[in-house]
């Protein structure tokens, strides 16, 4: 459905974040007569008002009877597509699209390398983009990276690097290339079950003409056998880490100590990236010397530096125990206290319990929601654990009990939701918290088109 396709009909937009935001504009663009409604919380409807009088703003969570008065509800993509009201309306005939649905509608011919993963998407959007502008290539950067597709609704580029969550792969395609980096149990909540999880990241597979995948996931690799167009990524006959260096085949080509984006996870991340480069007909092994100036992400093991004689590393987008591992994994041999816990989606911290009774770091602090269930885990397994309220009370007990030279590490392996606005709040508290300024966690560089 494009946009245009929306005149005559009547008109809802569910979310005043971002994406509701650029919809709304988008819309208003093209069809500034259309009536729209928007659903908001009462605490947004002032604002919305503000943003664009001739809406109809109702500040409260529709249910199916509210949205089955209208032909077409645009969602935005923290809204579970599974709420029973969505599931009643749409199988009342309402149509329930999205703004990436509306973007790739409008932008059928886009070149387009959708990138998705529980882990790992986000920089290797980030880095396909670098690289392929380091060949002089008009390159955009979008999707769920930071920039909805709907602000780009006019843009022009030759080639579109679009980072998509969970929540929006079913509204993706076709794509050129669909890149999934990395495939474990996430975001249970809005997806239900972890079945759900799996199969809608997998719907990008489904509309991806060429699909790359990880080559160090057997499941992955199993539930992407019958594309008939798979690449891998991270095998030693194409790009792969081996021996300090990222190869291309028996290619010695870039030596990882010299990323600054610390760990062999991100070094198969660039891997990643630079295959898809290679698929899309760029050439990756010229551009993969640009990796040197490639600038990581905040909230993704970023170094904050020394205060009080520690040194502080903000991964507050790890939301996943096995984000937390690898966060560890990179700092093999040094004294580390690992600050975990957050929002309880019931993940399973299994792996990351047994991880921690074969080889556990200096100390680690479990706080927030979850962090009562992922204490008592570790003592169980007879595994040393500090337990805290909240954020502000772990770091302190993390400053007594690190030792002076040591690493205070947020890597809390869950969501941020039940202390913070979202991951990116979290880790600017955190950054506060150990002395640094927050203003200086400056938000992700290279949005749009370059």
């Amino acid at each position: 459905m494009r946009i245009a396709d929306l005149d005559g009909r009547r008109v809802a937009v569910w979310g005043f974040g971002r994406e509701g935001r650029a919809a709304i504009t988008a819309i208003r663009s093209r069809l500034p007569q259309l009536p729209l409604t928007l659903f908001c919380s009462d605490a947004e409807t002032t604002s919305a008002q503000s943003f664009d009088p001739s809406l109809v703003v109702r500040g409260h969570e529709p249910d199916a009877i509210a949205l089955s008065s209208f032909d077409v509800v645009v969602k935005s993509p923290g809204i579970s597509a599974y709420k029973p009201a969505l599931v009643v309306a749409r199988e009342a005939g309402v149509c329930i699209t999205s703004g990436t649905s509306l973007w790739f509608a409008e932008r059928p011919d886009a070149r387009v390398v959708a990138i998705t993963g529980t882990k790992g998407k986000s920089t290797t959007t980030a880095l396909l983009a670098h690289l392929a502008r380091s060949l002089g290539v008009r390159t955009a950067l979008a999707g769920n990276i930071g920039m909805p597709l709907l602000e780009l609704a006019d843009a022009e580029a030759e080639l579109w690097a679009i980072e998509l969550s969970s929540f929006q792969t079913a509204d993706a395609g076709p794509v050129e290339l669909g890149v999934i980096t990395s495939l474990y149990e996430e975001h249970l909540d809005w997806h239900g079950s972890r079945e759900r999880y799996i199969a809608d990241k997998l719907k990008l597979a489904d509309v991806s003409r060429q699909l790359l995948v990880n080559a160090g996931q057997p499941y992955l690799l199993e539930r992407t056998a019958v594309h008939p167009h798979r690449r891998l990524f991270g095998q030693v006959e194409g790009w792969h880490v081996t021996g300090g260096f990222i190869r291309r085949g028996a290619q010695q080509v870039f030596d990882i100590s010299r990323l600054r984006a610390p760990g062999e996870h991100n070094a198969l991340n660039a891997c990643a990236a630079l295959t898809a480069l290679e698929a899309m007909g760029f050439d990756a092994v010229v551009a993969a010397e640009s990796l040197a100036s490639f600038r990581p992400l905040p909230h993704r093991l970023q170094p904050l530096g020394e205060r009080d004689g520690f040194a502080w590393i903000n991964d507050s987008i790890s939301t996943t125990p096995q984000a937390t591992l690898a966060a560890l994994a990179t700092l093999e041999g040094r004294p580390v206290t690992v600050i975990v816990g957050g929002h309880d989606r019931g993940l399973d911290w299994s792996d990351f319990v047994a991880a921690m009774k074969a080889h556990a770091p200096h100390a680690i602090v479990a706080q927030g929601a979850n962090g009562p269930r992922i204490a008592r885990a570790l003592r169980d397994a007879g595994v040393q654990v500090e337990e805290m309220a909240d954020l502000a009370a772990a770091v302190a007990c993390a400053r007594k009990i690190t030792p002076v030279g040591g690493t205070i590490l947020l890597s809390p392996g869950a969501p941020s939701f039940d202390q913070f606005h979202d991951y990116a709040d979290r880790g600017r508290h955190f950054a506060e918290m150990a002395g640094f300024e927050a203003h200086d966690i400056v938000g992700i560089e290279g949005l749009g088109v370059a």
